[in-house]
């Protein structure tokens, strides 16, 4: 039970940090603020989908 919540912080955490990074980096690509959006909030969460199916594999 601990671990769990200890992933929770976590990777709520990582998500948000990776957000703000490829928002950051996409302003300075010129792509359009909606996109970059869309981008920085969507893979994030993926990413997190993705390590919490492998972690909870155990």
């Amino acid at each position: 039970m601990k671990n769990k919540n200890i992933f929770y912080i976590f990777g709520i955490l990582q998500a948000m940090v990776f957000g703000l990074v490829i928002f950051f980096i996409l302003q300075t690509t010129g792509i359009g603020k909606d996109t970059a959006i869309v981008l920085s909030i969507l893979f994030p969460i993926f990413t997190v989908i993705i390590e919490y199916m492998v972690y909870s594999k155990k």
